[in-house]
């Protein structure tokens, strides 16, 4: 797949731990491995199973976050969004660089719930 586009959950434009309650996500096109668009986006009032499908129909292909529980997870791989867990708090262009050059280094999943 040469474009895709990546969810990133932002707090204080970083990834934040906190997928459910983050403020806002940034949106990134990418094609043939470069980023050409960012779009920071405000997500609608959590609930269960309300992000899977606003970000399937924002059209995400990729969600880099740094916890998310298992049953979100699970939503996720329904709607056809691949989710990468445990990735570290940087930008989200530094982290779509690292999993685009396979040198992206994921730890625990920093969500218990």
């Amino acid at each position: 797949m040469d474009n895709m586009k990546f969810a990133v959950p932002l707090a204080n434009g970083k990834l934040t731990a906190h997928f459910g309650h983050c403020q806002e996500f940034a949106l990134i096109d990418v094609e043939e491995n470069d980023i050409k668009n960012k779009e920071i986006v405000i997500p609608p009032p959590h609930e269960p199973g309300v992000l899977p499908k606003w970000l399937h129909d924002q059209g995400a292909d990729v969600i880099i976050a740094g916890g998310m529980g298992q049953r979100a997870v699970q939503l996720f791989d329904q709607a056809g969004i691949k989710v990468i867990i445990g990735a570290p708090v940087e930008e989200p262009e530094t982290l779509i660089k690292h999993f685009l050059n396979n040198t992206l280094t994921t730890g625990d999943n920093l969500c218990d719930h």
